[in-house]
């Protein structure tokens, strides 16, 4: 349950002990406890605390993947696409990418042909296909600079990412999974049949033990010092750290769609819509060798991405436009290519059994593609764990909100508006995308049921919701990764906030927790 803090660790034995709350490690836990497994899932910080929050936040195929042949990843992480728009509709929506021809990159036979492949590699495509354009005739041209004449449109997806893992974890603990956070792994002894693991509670300091059939190892850039280090596990696999970095700017154009740019380097660069108000640019590749968990964005990276858009758009974008920034570390699996750029963003799941219990580690990996790594692992465990043995059934089953068909997105939206006269468009539209159903429970009476207001439509009510329901603690973890307003707030906004959730108390879970 959300927020049980009655104990670290106290002995009990699970099927699995999952290290690490980013997307594949929630998404391994929503599907094993699914099929019936004891899962136990620990995460040291928030859940997408890291990589999983800091995407280009796309549900696509990856389109210049096919350049390096990666045929099999492309075609299912279109495949994925599909899946996901279906049980996630809320925050996962279909999305059109204009692609300019640049006489400095790649010709026009190779981005048609690769886009032909893009549409056909995946049998089962329901979006849009591509289609050609003259700028001149098409009002996405307007923002571009007259030399670009012609170009692209196809199409790709866009997701919330922190709250796809959320609602993962949410899904996990709705089929029986315990989910800690704030709670880390400290080491483990490997026996026959099992692992004792000890765990600390970050907040209260308590350690405790657990036994787990088998470990999951899904630290992300930390996998291959966990599994060489804490466990003592040898071999040489290893991952290579790749630093991608965004800027956020006011809005620079009209409309919905995104653009896909090309450099002179090869490298591409996306140009978003973002949160109504605003465009999101990224990403960049620099290789990362210093501590995964404190990276930001350099100086030089803000003005890669300003020049990148300058070399197409109209409109200039400067440095001293930026008002948000992030950067994550992306643990590629270190297949010893030659530039940042080429590392495969395939995974590779390593199971190892030498002398006792299995330890299953995830290298690499992207999120369009973590439901099917899920799967994956699962069967690489199954022989070893027997309540894994269940038939695969995330595919079929909506994340929690998600159960309405898609392209009702609207319908779902106007019911909302008719349901809660009093939100304004844009909230309505925040919380339907943030939460699907579920708004309806947050939305529930009149404006005076909502509670204190803290600004840009956040109340007392929605708070409560993200700390009983969804492992929020702190201001941080509702504004940045719950949702995307902390763009909207002032310091003392912050600071209200922050005081509000430290008066409140325990999760209502965790209160009946400590009772029992």
């Amino acid at each position: 349950m959300p927020g049980d803090r009655a104990a670290s660790g106290d002995g009990r034995s699970y099927d699995l002990l999952i290290i690490g709350g980013g997307v594949n490690g929630c998404g391994i836990a929503r599907d094993a406890a699914g099929r019936g497994a004891r899962v136990l899932l620990v995460e040291q910080d928030d859940l997408a605390g890291h990589t999983s929050s800091a995407s280009t936040k796309l549900i696509h195929g990856g389109l210049r993947y096919l350049e390096y042949y990666e045929f099999r990843l492309v075609r299912e992480a279109l495949m994925e696409r599909e899946v996901l728009l279906r049980i996630a509709p809320h925050i996962i929506w279909p999305m059109r990418f204009v692609l300019p021809h640049s006489k400095l990159a790649r010709p026009v036979w190779e981005l048609r042909a690769g886009l032909f492949l893009y549409d056909h590699l995946a049998l089962t495509m329901t979006l849009p296909r591509t289609r050609s354009v003259t700028f001149a005739d098409h009002p996405s041209g307007a923002v571009l600079k007259p030399e670009f004449t012609r170009g692209f449109i196809y199409s790709d997806g866009w997701v919330q990412d922190a709250r796809l893992v959320v609602l993962n974890a949410m899904d996990a603990a709705a089929h029986g999974a315990e989910i800690r956070t704030r709670t880390r792994f400290v080491s483990a002894t490997r026996g026959r049949e099992s692992w004792e693991a000890t765990i600390a509670d970050q907040e209260t300091g308590r350690t405790g033990t657990v036994r787990a059939r088998a470990l999951v190892n899904a630290t992300g850039p930390w996998v291959a010092s966990v599994l060489h280090g804490t466990l003592g596990v040898g071999g040489n696999k290893q991952v290579r750290l790749v630093k991608g970095s965004h800027i956020v700017v006011p809005r620079l154009f009209e409309g919905s769609q995104a653009y896909i740019l090309q450099n002179p380097d090869r490298r591409i660069i996306f140009v978003i819509p973002y949160e109504s108000r605003y465009t999101l640019i990224g990403t960049t590749d620099i290789p990362w060798d210093a501590d995964p968990g404190k990276v930001a964005i350099s100086p030089d990276e803000i003005t890669y991405l300003c020049d990148s858009v300058n070399r197409y758009f109209r409109k200039p974008v400067q440095p001293s436009d930026v008002v948000w920034s992030y950067a994550g570390v992306r643990p590629l699996f270190d297949d010893r290519a030659s530039s940042a750029s080429a590392v495969t963003r395939d995974y590779v799941l390593d199971v190892d059994t030498e002398g006792g219990a299995p330890v299953l580690s995830i290298f690499g990996g992207k999120i369009t593609t973590y439901r099917r790594l899920a799967e994956h692992a699962i069967e690489r465990l199954a022989p070893h764990v027997r309540s894994l043995r269940a038939v695969p059934w995330t595919g079929l089953h909506a994340l929690p909100g998600g159960e309405f068909v898609g392209r009702n997105f609207l319908g779902m939206l106007a019911q909302l508006r008719a349901r809660a006269p009093w939100l304004d468009e844009h909230n309505a539209w925040r919380l339907m995308r943030n939460y699907g159903t579920r708004a309806f429970d947050i939305a529930a009476g009149d404006a005076a049921a909502m509670g204190q207001d803290f600004g840009s439509g956040l109340y007392a009510r929605e708070v409560d919701y993200l700390i009983d329901r969804e492992w929020a603690r702190s201001a941080e973890d509702i504004l940045w990764r719950r949702s995307k307003i902390g763009l909207l707030f002032s310091a003392g906004q912050v600071a209200e906030l922050e005081s509000y959730i430290a008066h409140r108390g325990k999760p209502v879970e965790s209160q009946v927790a400590d009772v029992a």
